[in-house]
């Protein structure tokens, strides 16, 4: 089939950086609210809409991601203040509700609908984005977003009676209320309000930790703390005991930070507030350390510190000086987290790439296994200090979320499962298998197939991320079990750049080592191809965000490794990634486009600047969301314009351009299921999947 892409302008802007001419004619393109972005927005739908509605497995991958993502699902409940909470959807809703109870089994029976997102807004992409409860209990403090956007409002709620409070916080982001120990208000991390028009598209200026107090107007909110450089950002944690307020601190994405520790103390009020000036427990920027609790005058920290796969340390907040190692590094595993609850820590670990849990006591001691089925990955644990209740959520590639109830009697603990609506279990089996990288190195994957399908090669479709120290584990995705259902293989990559396997696995994968986590995707890929697995012809490849930059340079650098890629909300543009919204934080795992050094090794590989004319590439679906204020979505429109001009031959290149949509959170399922089902179907056309209902 021969495409007639819509005729986008060319103009002739261009620019010299670092002593190179760097054209860039779909710039105008930056702006999203402008009448030719919104024109180009407009075609390129109206060409791919069609197309991917035509595609012979549309209607099963829509049946079936839509049946995954409206199945009835309960999240992980929580206990504060003698009451119950938890998050859960029937099935049919756009999104989740807030739900609360007396009991456990109260709430395990429904419980009280405390809050609905689904009254915000008549479409549905008005999300709840985070949720946190006073100690007393009394009301809960939760986080807006409109439309997808990383811009958050937050608000708050009476737990009695569901009383909305007026109390409304805009232009906040990456936080939710962190309470005072009395309630009598909170902290937030928010940012100076955005000049109108601006706030999908500038960069951001320096945030701050401000103070509000219930039903005081918010000119009345104080400053607790700011960054001296704009570039550094806070996490806050106020410890359970109520005697500190704990910030980790750190420039952009960086893994590495430093911690401070304000005590809590009175005001003249006799309410409680932040006293005194930040004490430095961690002052130098060379590790990654993140709070784990404070108890009295002892801070808890996991820190990489002298163990690149993560210990567990103690420090003394009234003499900051030594660390005490609590529990040692690992000899292979990695200290994901670990949770103070009960008279004891609960330890996440992660063993080739999922999760074991272990507990210990307060001097590092084991006391033994919590045993799960595996390979899983934890998606929280949710305990407190000196309560036995803990509760734990748990995932797997075959298994939505599944909650557990772990009770900590003394010398005795029971573990259960709670009741669980939605779908069965994917009947499909896993291996593990290592392809070896261009360096030597031995990349991990994990193959998943249905569990009736005999080996050799099948259309498979790749996933990978491999950046930003996060890691790739086994938990649930709609979009990949439909594809297994439907007989595909899916191929989980485990990159360098990210967090699975300690500092070094990150660091061989970032900044001016980025090429070798294309270099490792690369080898995946021909390991599949080689060992049979599957053929150039029925291999796609998907990844998200950092996982689309991974798409954009592996099409561009082996354009016929492909029969398909599915690039998302990507990075693309990355000689302009840092001048966007919060873009100028992912500097420290990509480098500096300012830098010329940074500049030389990020040119080479950027997908928008190694587009070239004449070139084949494969049949491409790229996806983005006009309203995507993290990767603005100009990286996504001007790679798919180029790709247009510059295609060779009849294979397409296609947009897909969610209206009212961001970088993903919070999208309604159906309209979720929808984005799936199109990606899918375009993925089995062009790798041969047939699907049951062809």
């Amino acid at each position: 089939m021969h495409f007639h892409y819509p005729e986008t302008e060319r103009a002739s802007t261009s620019e010299i950086l670092h002593g190179i001419r760097v054209d860039d004619p779909y710039r105008y393109l930056e702006d999203p609210d402008a009448a030719r972005t919104k024109a180009f927005v407009q075609a390129q739908n109206d060409l791919s809409a069609p197309y991917l509605a035509a595609l012979a497995g549309r209607k099963y991958f829509g049946d079936q991601t839509t049946r995954l993502l409206t199945a009835p699902r309960t999240g992980v409940p929580w206990r504060i203040g003698g009451r119950y909470f938890t998050i859960s959807n029937p099935g049919e809703l756009d999104q989740d509700r807030v739900h609360t109870a007396e009991t456990l089994d109260e709430l395990l029976a429904g419980g009280r609908v405390l809050l609905d997102p689904n009254t915000f807004s008549t479409d549905g992409t008005v999300a709840l984005s985070g949720v946190s409860v006073s100690p007393d209990g009394s009301m809960m403090g939760y986080a807006v977003s409109d439309g997808g956007s990383d811009w958050l409002t937050l608000r708050v709620v009476r737990t009695v009676d569901g009383e909305v409070l007026p109390d409304v916080i805009p232009w906040c982001k990456w936080a939710i209320p962190e309470w005072l120990p009395d309630g009598s208000g909170f902290l937030y991390w928010c940012y100076p309000k955005p000049a109108p028009g601006t706030e999908l598209t500038d960069a951001m200026g320096a945030g701050s930790v401000k103070l509000h107090r219930i039903g005081t107007p918010i000119d009345c909110d104080t400053q607790v703390w700011a960054p001296e450089d704009p570039a550094w950002m806070a996490d806050l944690h106020i410890s359970a005991d109520g005697r500190w307020l704990l910030l980790t601190i750190a420039p952009g994405t960086d893994s590495r930070s430093t911690v401070s520790a304000i005590r809590i103390g009175l005001d003249s009020l006799g309410r409680k507030t932040p006293n005194g000036y930040p004490i430095p427990v961690i002052s130098e920027l060379t590790d990654a350390y993140s709070v784990v609790e404070s108890e009295g005058d002892v801070l808890y920290l996991r820190t990489e510190a002298g163990a690149g796969r993560g210990r567990l340390v103690k420090v003394d907040l009234q003499e900051v000086g030594e660390l005490y190692e609590v529990v040692a590094e690992h000899q292979t595993d990695v200290l994901v987290s670990a949770s103070r609850v009960a008279d004891r820590f609960l330890l996440v670990w992660s063993q080739d790439a999922a999760h074991r849990l272990e507990l210990v006591d307060l001097d590092g001691v084991s006391i033994g296994s919590v045993e799960l089925d595996g390979p899983i990955s934890i998606a929280a644990v949710k305990g407190y200090p000196g309560d036995s209740e803990v509760f734990i959520g748990s995932s797997s590639f075959t298994r939505p979320l599944l909650a557990h109830r772990l009770n900590l009697i003394p010398a005795n603990e029971v573990l259960t499962d709670l009741p669980a609506a939605g779908s069965e279990p994917l009947a499909a089996i896993s291996t593990r298998v290592q392809a070896r990288s261009t360096d030597g190195a031995m990349v991990p994957m994990t193959l998943l197939r249905r569990d009736d399908l005999s080996d050799g090669p099948r259309p498979t479709l790749l996933y990978g991320y491999g950046g930003f120290d996060i890691p790739v584990l086994p938990s649930f995705s709609a979009m990949f079990a439909a594809w297994v259902a439907a007989g595909g293989v899916l191929a989980v990559a485990n990159l360098r750049g990210g967090g699975e396997f300690g500092v070094a696995w990150h660091e061989q994968g970032m900044v001016h080592n980025k090429q070798q986590v294309f270099d490792d995707a690369i080898s995946c890929a021909e390991y599949l191809i080689a060992e049979g697995i599957t053929t150039p012809g029925q291999l796609a490849v998907h990844g998200r965000s950092n996982g689309g930059l991974l798409v954009g340079a592996l099409m561009t650098q082996r354009p016929e490794l492909w029969a398909a890629t599915l690039p998302t909300v990507g990075v693309m543009d990355m000689l302009r990634f840092h001048l966007f919204t919060i873009g100028w934080a992912w500097t420290t795992d990509y480098g500096s486009p300012e830098n010329k050094d940074d500049f030389d090794v990020i040119r080479a590989y950027s997908p928008l600047h190694n587009v070239k004319p004449g070139v084949a590439y494969p049949p491409t679906l790229t996806c983005t969301g006009d309203h995507d204020d993290r990767v603005v979505p100009a990286h996504s429109l001007k790679f798919g314009a180029e790709l247009q001009f510059c295609q060779s031959g009849d294979n397409p290149v296609l947009l897909r351009i969610d209206t009212r949509a961001g970088h993903g959170a919070g999208k309604p399922a159906r309209a979720l299921a929808a984005e799936y089902a199109d990606q899918l179907a375009f993925a089995a056309e062009h790798t041969g999947l047939v699907t049951p209902a062809d």
